[in-house]
């Protein structure tokens, strides 16, 4: 489409118009693109989500009221950021790096041993 509308520049004098057509081509193409991927993406979001309350409602430790988070207004996010806070302050300036990375090892172990995902 670029390559017809450059071989027609000489015919139309490189006029204007000539140019209008192709910007107004390229703003139109680039304006259904961008709802093409934020729909994808959207959709990719969703999903996770689901997963994610799947993971929490199937395990007997995790808090129920962790399920739909992206429901929660934004004075209560930044409630539970605050009780999150909170927590890691306990820990001290002491705690390991590697927590986070031995908190995913724990709940991967026990999602396998409830049969949610398959032990590696």
């Amino acid at each position: 489409m670029v390559l017809a509308w450059a071989f027609a520049g000489p015919f139309f004098d490189f006029s204007n118009t000539w140019q209008l057509v192709i910007n107004t081509g390229t703003t139109i193409l680039t304006f259904l693109m961008v709802f093409l991927i934020q729909n994808t993406q959207n959709r990719d979001a969703r999903a996770m989500h689901l997963k994610l309350d799947e993971l929490i409602r199937a395990l007997k430790s995790a808090r129920d009221e962790m399920i739909d988070l992206e429901e929660l207004s934004d004075s209560e996010l930044a409630e539970l950021h605050s009780e999150f806070t909170r927590v890691r302050a306990k820990r001290g300036p002491g705690a390991s790096r590697r927590e986070p990375q031995r908190a995913l090892a724990a709940v991967t172990a026990r999602a396998a041993n409830t049969g949610i995902i398959a032990a590696r």
